[in-house]
């Protein structure tokens, strides 16, 4: 398990998301204005923010992640290569791309990993995490999901694009934590609200958090987000 860092570290571990579809220009800066203000590891947005945020962060430590293949991970694979080098010529610094769930039901293991390192390739270096969709898994699957991811030479595992039917849980970032042990980061992502429920994803063995309740976390005002 991971040891719960002090209230003014959590920041660290939180990459602060605006994933609605209806999402404006200026929810998105105050999204970046936050970030900065509060030291937040990232901001998550869609790839046509990526620019805006990238502009609006520069001279900031925080980092832009886009989504690729988001929600649902069903399209065709140069579909999301092409979304992830469009996503790093905008300035994105990480990728957090939805894995091929209906590859992987089919027991098509080569082509979830096929997808994986298509992005992971696009993405040249950078940060490349892989959603599972846990809320559509069984414990098994979770387990062998990891595994593909590893074997893709992906950065980290996520539990959830927020989207689905259930968010992050304690025993699946538990179950992560253990199988991929120290190849790979865990992000729980989905229903993380508020302080408490951060620090129990990190002592379970999340090295990074993604949510819109970022502000409240830390101890700001509460969050009216969605994700």
């Amino acid at each position: 398990m991971t040891t719960t860092p002090a209230p003014k570290d959590l920041a660290r571990f939180l990459d602060h998301t605006l994933l609605s579809p209806a999402a404006t220009r200026a929810q998105i800066e105050r999204l970046c204005a936050e970030a900065r203000a509060h030291g937040f590891h990232s901001v998550c947005v869609h790839g046509g923010r990526v620019a805006l945020a990238k502009h609006l962060l520069e001279g900031s430590q925080v980092q832009v992640a886009s989504v690729v293949g988001f929600p649902l991970g069903a399209m065709d694979r140069d579909a999301k290569r092409y979304e992830t080098e469009a996503a790093v010529d905008c300035g994105a610094d990480e990728i957090d791309m939805v894995m091929d769930l209906g590859a992987f039901k089919d027991g098509d293991h080569k082509a979830v990993v096929r997808d994986i390192r298509d992005v992971a390739e696009a993405a040249d270096d950078r940060i490349v995490k892989v959603i599972l969709e846990t809320c559509l898994l069984t414990e098994p699957e979770i387990v062998t999901a990891c595994l593909l991811a590893v074997e893709a030479q992906a950065h980290f595992v996520k539990t959830s694009t927020g989207f689905g039917k259930a968010g992050a849980t304690v025993a699946h970032v538990r179950l992560m934590r253990q199988t991929v042990a120290d190849h790979a980061g865990v992000k729980a992502s989905g229903g993380i609200r508020d302080e408490a429920a951060a620090r129990a994803m990190i002592a379970a063995g999340a090295t990074r958090l993604g949510t819109s309740a970022s502000v409240a976390i830390v101890g700001g005002a509460p969050s009216e987000g969605a994700y």
